[in-house]
């Protein structure tokens, strides 16, 4: 496969655009009473974690014996399994009515799954599917969601460019290519697409999928050696512009934002989901950031700096966020850093 390096003009024209000012027509997200994500995948599991004034955590034996030959009973108690990806059950709460959507999948077919019916999950809650972008760690888990969910009719809400063919080429390694989902596949097991670049309102206008983010800060540049193939040609892809979150208003509280990698940048993310709703308080910040690495490490400080000016109730950083973005988190927002782990259990209420 051949490859061809963009001209600085092609990046310039392929990079976002900050659309500056307040939102011509901002979204009305309607109000709701509380929100409860549960994480069925994330990079940690951690059964000594205590619960606190937002997490309730999973404890050691988290769903129940299973088979253990090498026990004098034949039993173990496994708890729940972490791996490099993520996946969050959000439920919201207005009033008497409750709905609830997955967002991702995690990366392996059964690990999501898995972990969802230790936690006494029911997946036939489900009113649908968001997936915040294509990557194969928020994708990889649909062949036993299909298996957990039996029959069914979900929509599906992505961005189109999730089904873009990518992968990672760093100069010193060979490239790694990301798994590419298939319309066809996910069709074919019952899935209703539906294909948005803009903003979504869902589950009664309680729930904004984001869209397309804005990239307005100068330090949140994409994903460097990251490259998508269009027309047989491996292209230079940083912005991955099917990056979005999932944002909510809790009454009288402020946003709760919900990101799967933030690969569109948390302060961006953030911003730009303040600007959408006319909210002016970020009540809370969960999910992946994408700040480990040596890519995103010189990007830990300023996204620290701009975090602590917004000053959200609860920051919970997952999955890609690494550890020395939670260290500093923790330092920087003590009041507020709440470290994740899988099965946790998080409630943000009016």
């Amino acid at each position: 496969m051949c490859r061809e390096p963009a001209s600085a003009e092609d990046m310039r024209l392929a990079a976002p655009r900050p659309a500056p000012g307040p939102a011509v027509d901002p979204i009305a997200l309607a109000p709701v009473d509380d929100v409860t994500v549960t994480v069925l995948t994330d990079n940690v599991f951690d059964a000594l974690l205590a619960d606190d004034a937002v997490g309730t955590r999973a404890r050691l034996g988290t769903g129940g014996r299973v088979p253990g030959e090498q026990y004098v009973d034949g039993q173990a108690a496994p708890g729940l399994v972490a791996e490099h990806g993520f996946a969050a059950v959000v439920t919201v709460r207005r009033g008497d009515h409750e709905h609830t959507l997955l967002f991702d999948t995690g990366v392996s077919p059964e690990g999501m799954a898995s972990n969802g019916r230790r936690l006494d999950v029911d997946p036939s809650a489900f009113a649908a599917v968001v997936l915040s972008h294509g990557h194969g760690d928020h994708t990889g888990g649909f062949p036993g969601l299909v298996r957990w969910l039996g029959r069914h009719d979900l929509p599906l809400v992505l961005h189109p460019d999730a089904f873009t063919p990518r992968r990672l080429a760093p100069p010193a390694a060979p490239p790694f290519v990301i798994p590419t989902l298939s319309r066809r596949a996910l069709e074919g097991e019952g899935f209703s697409l539906v294909e948005r670049r803009v903003p979504s309102v869902l589950l009664d206008g309680c729930v904004l999928v984001t869209g397309e983010v804005d990239r307005v800060t100068d330090f949140e540049t994409g994903m460097p050696h990251h490259e998508a193939r269009a027309d047989g040609v491996w292209r230079p892809d940083p912005w991955i512009v099917d990056d979005q979150a999932l944002v909510m208003n809790v009454r009288d509280r402020g946003l709760v934002v919900i990101t799967g990698c933030g690969h569109a940048g948390a302060v961006n993310i953030a911003r730009h989901a303040l600007r959408l709703t006319g909210v002016e308080h970020l009540h809370a910040l969960l999910g992946g950031l994408h700040l480990t690495g040596p890519g995103f490490e010189r990007v830990i400080e300023p996204t620290v700096a701009a975090l602590g000016e917004l000053a959200p109730d609860a920051v919970v950083p997952a999955h890609c966020t690494g550890w020395r973005a939670q260290m500093r988190l923790a330092t920087e927002l003590p009041d507020a850093f709440v470290p994740g782990s899988v099965g946790s259990r998080y409630r943000f209420a009016a």
